[in-house]
C-alpha cells in the first residue's frame, strides 16, 4: 500500500496544476523519498523534528514559504492573531512543527502534511521549524564535498602544466582573478539572503525576471516609482507576476532600502498586494509582486457604465481597512503618501488591494519631493505639504477622504467638463450636498445608493471628516473603519475649512 496524501500528491509536498496534470513539488528543506515517484511517495524532512523531551527553541529557526497552504493536519488554532504572534506560538511550541498563518488565523500543524497546494490567491503563508544542527551540518558536508572536488581538480591541473612556467604564471594570475570575483559573488549573495531572511522574500537574479517577463515586454502600469511589466515564473508553476523596475533609486541608501523591504515584507492582509520577492543586483532594483487580474480602481470606477452600489461599498471597506492596518496594525508604521484610485489594484474577485505602500522611502530625496516638499499627487494631497507641518498618517486619511468621495460618486475629485462651477471640485460641491440634504445629486441619482440613503449619508459624512484641512480635525483610519461599518456614530462634521479660517 502506497503512503500517499488526501490530495492529488504524496505526504509533505505540493501540487501546482500544469495543464490537466499535477506538477508535485518539494517545498524547501525537504527531498523526494523517490525522485521519480513524488505523487505516491511524497517527501522527507532535511531536517531532525524537535523532540519536546529535550526542547530548547534556540536550536531551531523559522523558515517560510508564500502562497502555500497544506489544509488538513490542523491541532490547533490561534485568532486573532498577527504573522509574528503566529512565528512566536510555533517556536514556542515543541509539537508544532510547521504553521500556516492567513487573514488573522494562525493554524498549528504537525506532520506529515497532506493535500499541499500553491495558490497566491490564498496569500498564505507557510512557517517551517528547522532545526539548526541538522541545517548546518549539510551546509558543512556540501562544504567538504565541494572542497575535495576542488582539490583533485587542482592537483590534475597542476600536474598537466609543470612543464610550462609561462603557463603556470597565466594559470596563477587568472585563478587569482577567479578567486576575487568568488568571493564578491559570495558578498552580494550573503548580503541578499540576509534580506530574504529579514524579510521573509525570495531573491530572484535579474536575469530570471528579464526572462519571466520575456525582457519587459508587457507594460501594465507607470507611475511614480517605475514601470510595471507582467511576468510569468515557470519555475514556480507559471504563476503570473507584477515585476515593477524602481526608478530614480539611490546607489548610498543601501541600509533604507533593505529597512523598506525588511518592513514591506512582513506585511500581511487582505486589503493589501503581497510583495513576494525583489532583486538587488548591480545598478537592477525591482519589486516582485502578485498580479492583480482585474486592474485598477480607476479604471473600474471612471467608465461609461456606473459599477453597482453594493460593489462599491465594499471596496471602500476595503482600502479603509488596509490603510488601518498600514497606520496601526504593523511593527512599523507605515505611511503611503499617495493614496489615489490608481494605487489600489483589484483582485480575481474584484477585493481591492492597497499596492506601492512604503516605497516612499526608497526613492532619492530628488525624485520624491518637489522644491515645496510635496510628496503625492495633486487632487489627493492634503493640505499640510504646503504650509510647512508635520508629515503624518492624517496625510493618507485626507486622500482616502477624496478617494472614498470618488467611490460614493463615480467621478474624479476634479472634473471640468461641468458647465456649472460648482460641481467641478468634487470635495467642495460634496460639503454643499451634504449640507442641503442634495445626496441624490451628489451620486447622479443612482438609485441602489439612494435606496441605501442612510450608509450613504454616513459615507459622506465620514469622507468630509477626512478632508478637514487641520490634520488634527481629522479622525485615526481606525476610527475611520468603525464609522464607516458603524460600529461608531459620526457626529455632524464641519465646513472641512473652518477650522483654519476660524485661527487665520
Amino acid at each position: 500500500m502506497t503512503n500517499v496524501g488526501s490530495g492529488a500528491c504524496g505526504f509533505n509536498s505540493y501540487c501546482i496544476i500544469n495543464g490537466d496534470k499535477p506538477n508535485c513539488l518539494c517545498p524547501d528543506h525537504f527531498s523526494p523519498i523517490d525522485p521519480d515517484d513524488i505523487i505516491n511517495q511524497g517527501c522527507k524532512p532535511n531536517f531532525e523534528e524537535p523532540s519536546c523531551d529535550q526542547y530548547d527553541p534556540a536550536d531551531y529557526e523559522l523558515v517560510e514559504m508564500h502562497n502555500a497552504n497544506w489544509p488538513n493536519g490542523d491541532y490547533e488554532k490561534l485568532s486573532p492573531m498577527d504573522v509574528d504572534g503566529c512565528r512566536q506560538a510555533c517556536m514556542n511550541d515543541c509539537r508544532c512543527l510547521v504553521a500556516v498563518f492567513g487573514f488573522g488565523d494562525c493554524w498549528k500543524k504537525k506532520m506529515p502534511l497532506s493535500n499541499g497546494r500553491v495558490d497566491p490567491s490564498t496569500g498564505g503563508l507557510v512557517i517551517f521549524k528547522v532545526s539548526k544542527s541538522s541545517y548546518l551540518n549539510a551546509s558543512r558536508n556540501s562544504s567538504t564535498d565541494n572542497g575535495n572536488d576542488n582539490k583533485t581538480r587542482a592537483i590534475i591541473s597542476l600536474s598537466a602544466i609543470l612543464g610550462g612556467s609561462v603557463l603556470i604564471n597565466f594559470i596563477a594570475i587568472t585563478s587569482t582573478i577567479l578567486l576575487l570575483l568568488s568571493k564578491r559573488r559570495k558578498l552580494t549573495e550573503t548580503k541578499t539572503e540576509s534580506i530574504a531572511a529579514k524579510s521573509n522574500l525570495q531573491v530572484f537574479s535579474y536575469a530570471a525576471l528579464e526572462k519571466a517577463t520575456e525582457k519587459f515586454k508587457d507594460e501594465v502600469g507607470k507611475g511614480s516609482f517605475g514601470s510595471v511589466y507582467k511576468g510569468v515564473l515557470v519555475s514556480q508553476g507559471g504563476i503570473t507576476v507584477a515585476v515593477k523596475k524602481l526608478n530614480g533609486m539611490a546607489q548610498q541608501g543601501e541600509k533604507e532600502f533593505i529597512a523598506e523591504l525588511t518592513v514591506i515584507g512582513r506585511t500581511h492582509h487582505k486589503n493589501l498586494v503581497q510583495l513576494i520577492g525583489f532583486c538587488d543586483e548591480g545598478s537592477h532594483r525591482l519589486l516582485v509582486y502578485e498580479f492583480m487580474s482585474n486592474g485598477t480602481l480607476a479604471s473600474y470606477l471612471f467608465q461609461i457604465e456606473k459599477p453597482r452600489w453594493e460593489k462599491r461599498v465594499q471596496m471602500a471597506y476595503g482600502v479603509a481597512r488596509g490603510l488601518s492596518y498600514l497606520h496601526d496594525e504593523c511593527s512599523n508604521q507605515i505611511i503611503h503618501c499617495d493614496i489615489k484610485p490608481q494605487n489600489i489594484l483589484l483582485d480575481d474577485y474584484l477585493t481591492a488591494r492597497i499596492s506601492d505602500f512604503g516605497l516612499a522611502k526608497l526613492l532619492m530625496t530628488e525624485q520624491t519631493r518637489t522644491k515645496t516638499s510635496i510628496r503625492g499627487t495633486k487632487g489627493y494631497v492634503a493640505p499640510e505639504w504646503f504650509k510647512d507641518k508635520a508629515i503624518t498618517s492624517k496625510v493618507d486619511v485626507y486622500s482616502f477622504g477624496v478617494v472614498l468621495l470618488e467611490i460614493i460618486c463615480c467621478r474624479k475629485n476634479v472634473e471640468k467638463d461641468f458647465v456649472d462651477d460648482e460641481r467641478i471640485i468634487l470635495t467642495d460641491w460634496a460639503y454643499e450636498c451634504y449640507t442641503k440634504s442634495k445626496l441624490e445629486e451628489l451620486v447622479q441619482y443612482d438609485e441602489d445608493a439612494i435606496t441605501d440613503h442612510r450608509r450613504l449619508e454616513r459615507f459622506v459624512a465620514v469622507a468630509i471628516w477626512c478632508i478637514q484641512e487641520e490634520p488634527s480635525m481629522r479622525p485615526s483610519m481606525k476610527k475611520v473603519t468603525q464609522m464607516l461599518e458603524g460600529a461608531v456614530a459620526v457626529p455632524l462634521p464641519p465646513d472641512p475649512s473652518s477650522f483654519i479660517s476660524s485661527i487665520n
